[in-house]
């Protein structure tokens, strides 16, 4: 059992880093961790008067920023459950989640309020601006009269550290955050994340991530998912570290230039951005002859490696001591690259409903494809006469793991059965507790023979050849289809004709079944002409395409 309190953690850090800047909306200026204490506690008499109290559900969606941090801060200080909703999901989805949660309180960004209905939520009695927490609809008329802006709040300005007091209402089994993520199935369910698993998630942050403190933090992966709220935010937060907030994930280009001016010692990233800056800024580098020639000489290749390594470096900035990956799986050739060159990357695996983390390992003790070793309070057991050999489906114990999806009982008995989370992953677990992720249950498709077939093993080979921008693997008709969206900025740069394309990807097919088992070999091969819709962490909605 953890001893530990999340609310006196999170207001302790306040305090002790008050001076120090918190927050900035990138390239915004900055707001200070006072100026985070002052908010809170105007946040607090807020929720008061609006009748909330310890486990009220406080609705929270819109882009990155500073205000979603105070909002999401405040409200688990609170006692409430502060309720995550992804900014990109549609406005029929968004109506749904909001009334599901039963949430009486919202805050919101202008550009989504644009497309809700106040009509259409039962039960929200009053919404927020996230953009300046102006008050935008009550169903109140008196409200106003008790909730003075915050701008007219001179008490506040004289707030000293001493003066913020908050009491510690919730237990470690209270709700902390409800997610509602979008996921690979399409069903939209909301997680119910207990203070244990964010404190789990925090206490292993704390023992092995590399954040000095103090320093700068470069968040662009959604906060509204787990990886992001608890690695660049709630950790970060107790570090004292600044952290600025993009609104979304930046194509390649902005991203650098982001990492060049504020230099983060640690950045969260997903395998797809990854696999990009690889694939469009390395790889015809490293396809050259010159280069292929030089990398096959001994001494020499060591040299050259290390020059590839330190200019990788500072793109990313120069101070860069970790780079983690996670949310997706990560294509082997890009992951085989960067180890060769001894770049300081690791991989981590976890999952929404554990808050998320379930493994890790820092980049110089990580073993190539492994998705990191099981953490601190996990448990875990693979379904297979012989884990470390066959694959089998995932199973999770501990303190991260989370209570289960709010006002869905069928769907909680179904994930937690006999008190162990079925993941609906399939994976080896070494005897070092090394995890090998090879695919999702729901995706394997039986082979002729009764082969167990993981699709996403078969997309990264297409993913490595020329001209590919992504790839889906699916079955149809007893057969392997691949759907194959076109690296378009690559056939530009080559000056090859789209007409070209249905030449050029059955070269491809043909070239990935030399290398692939015969039970899993590409019978068709389709060129599609959009991109995949994916879910926040980059996966590919693939219930759409089946």
């Amino acid at each position: 059992m953890i001893q530990e309190k999340l609310i006196p953690y999170l207001i302790d850090s306040i305090k002790t880093y008050w001076d120090r800047p918190a927050f900035t909306d990138y390239p915004g200026p900055a707001i200070n961790y006072s100026e985070v204490g002052r908010r809170l506690v105007w946040l607090h008499r807020v929720f008061q008067a609006c009748g909330q109290t310890k486990g009220s559900r406080i609705a929270l969606v819109g882009k990155n920023c500073g205000n979603w941090a105070t909002v999401w801060v405040s409200g688990v200080t609170y006692g409430a459950s502060v309720v995550s909703i992804l900014i990109n999901f549609s406005p029929e989805e968004t109506h749904h989640i909001i009334n599901h949660c039963d949430a009486e309180i919202l805050f919101v960004s202008a550009d989504k309020y644009d497309t809700l209905d106040e009509r259409r939520l039962r039960k929200v009695k009053y919404i927020f601006s996230l953009d300046d927490f102006s008050l935008l609809y009550s169903k109140e008329s008196h409200l106003g009269k008790k909730i003075k802006p915050y701008s007219e709040t001179p008490d506040l300005k004289q707030l000293k550290p001493s003066d913020l007091k908050v009491p510690d209402v919730c237990d470690n089994e209270d709700i902390g955050t409800i997610i509602y993520t979008s996921g690979t199935t399409g069903f939209s369910r909301g997680a119910m994340i207990p203070h244990r698993s964010l404190l789990a998630n925090l206490i292993v942050a704390r023992e092995n991530l590399l954040f000095e403190e103090g320093a700068k933090v470069l968040n662009f992966l959604p906060l509204a998912h787990a990886y992001a709220c608890s690695f660049d935010l709630l950790y970060p937060f107790t570090r004292g570290n600044h952290i600025n907030f993009m609104s979304k994930i930046p194509a390649p280009k902005l991203l650098l230039t982001a990492l060049q001016k504020l230099k983060p010692h640690v950045v969260l990233a997903v395998p797809l951005l990854i696999e990009k800056i690889y694939k469009r800024q390395l790889q015809p580098t490293l396809e050259t002859p010159k280069m292929k020639a030089m990398l096959k000489v001994p001494l020499l290749n060591k040299v050259v490696e290390s020059k590839i390594r330190d200019k990788l470096l500072k793109a990313f900035g120069g101070d860069l001591k970790e780079l983690v990956v996670g949310g997706a799986p990560m294509n082997a050739e890009v992951e085989r690259f960067m180890k060769r060159i001894k770049f300081p990357f690791t991989i981590g695996y976890g999952m929404t409903e554990c808050g998320p983390l379930i493994s890790y390992a820092r980049w110089n003790e990580h073993r190539f494809e492994s998705s990191g070793r099981l953490v601190k309070y996990i448990k875990c057991k693979i379904q297979s006469p012989d884990p470390v050999n066959v694959p089998g489906e995932v199973l999770i114990q501990g303190q991260q793991v989370f209570k289960g999806y709010y006002n869905n009982e069928e769907a909680t008995n179904e994930a937690i059965v006999d008190g162990w989370l079925h993941t609906g992953d399939i994976a080896t677990l070494d005897e070092d507790n090394f995890i090998y992720l090879r695919g999702r249950s729901k995706n394997v498709v039986i082979g002729p023979s009764g082969e167990n077939i993981y699709p996403e093993l078969v997309e990264q080979k297409l993913d490595n050849l020329p001209y590919v921008a992504e790839s889906l693997v699916l079955e149809r008709d007893g057969q392997l289809h691949a759907l194959v969206y076109p690296d378009l900025e690559a056939l530009d740069a080559a000056n090859i004709p789209v007409s070209k394309l249905p030449e050029l990807m059955e070269h491809n097919r043909q070239e990935a079944n030399k290398v692939l088992a015969d039970f899993s070999r590409i019978a068709k091969l389709h060129v599609v002409n959009e991109a995949f819709q994916k879910t926040p962490t980059q996966k590919i909605k693939r219930y759409l395409y089946s």
